[in-house]
């Protein structure tokens, strides 16, 4: 996600890194999906692009929801409720 805002902004991760004063590296695990976006580099990406910081928080948590689905989806849907041991989550 950061990636393609970069891309659009014309801007590397390291530009990026210097605007916010995160390393480099930080950004760049980032950007590869190697490294989640902290509380720290939220509020920094906040005042930089100018959005709302549950704005990155919450593209953070989508980020991680989608690994997990990719990983565990399968096994997750074949999962059984509580009640009457009907799949509910086979859409989630």
């Amino acid at each position: 996600m950061l990636r393609e805002d970069l891309k659009e902004l014309g801007m590397s991760a390291a530009e990026l890194s210097r605007r916010v004063e995160v390393s480099a590296n930080c950004i760049t695990e980032i950007v590869n999906g190697r490294r989640a976006a902290t509380a720290n580099t939220a509020l920094r990406s906040k005042c930089f692009f100018g959005m709302f910081v549950e704005f990155w928080l919450n593209r953070q948590k989508l980020y991680k929801l989608r690994l997990a689905r990719r990983k565990n989806g399968a096994e997750i849907a074949s999962l059984s409720s509580l009640e009457n041991g009907y799949r509910l989550c086979a859409s989630s």
